[in-house]
């Protein structure tokens, strides 16, 4: 299941503005950092994101052409879930039909959301960056 880029857009202008206000503190919810490929200025993407020590995953329900992702790829980001915030490196893109053993680690509900999409993003974090929240970042790199 892919969701149009039409939703994508209203999401991005009014759901993520709502959502950013408790993502960074709630799990499962997260919130990801990352700088624009082109502009250059720093963006903050809530998103559902299922942590197993060390690996995040994400369901990628509009696709591969999000722009967290593509900036994510292009030049790394940091991660803020539950109140920490940690340095991630560029995510791998995965499918879903592939994922089996990384799926078997979520719960049932978490493997149920992801495999409602077609592809995962798969996050692996570094060191957690010292401070508490999301202003503390100024943003990745």
């Amino acid at each position: 299941m892919k969701l149009s880029r039409g939703a994508a857009r209203f999401n991005r202008v009014v759901t993520n503005r709502i959502q950013g206000l408790y993502a960074w503190l709630l799990p499962p919810w997260a919130v990801i950092l990352h700088r624009g490929r082109r502009s250059g200025r720093y963006f903050r993407t809530p998103l559902l994101a299922f942590r197993r020590d060390r690996t995040v995953v994400i369901a990628l329900v509009y696709g591969q052409e999000s722009d967290w992702l593509r900036n994510l790829r292009a030049g790394g980001g940091h991660v803020i879930r539950a109140g920490r915030t940690f340095t991630a490196r560029p995510p791998e893109v995965i499918d879903t039909s592939g994922a089996g053993p990384l799926l078997a680690r979520l719960s049932p509900p978490e493997r149920w959301y992801c495999r409602r999409a077609d592809k995962l993003a798969i996050l692996e974090l570094a060191e957690q960056l010292p401070g508490f929240g999301p202003r503390r970042v100024s943003g990745p790199g």
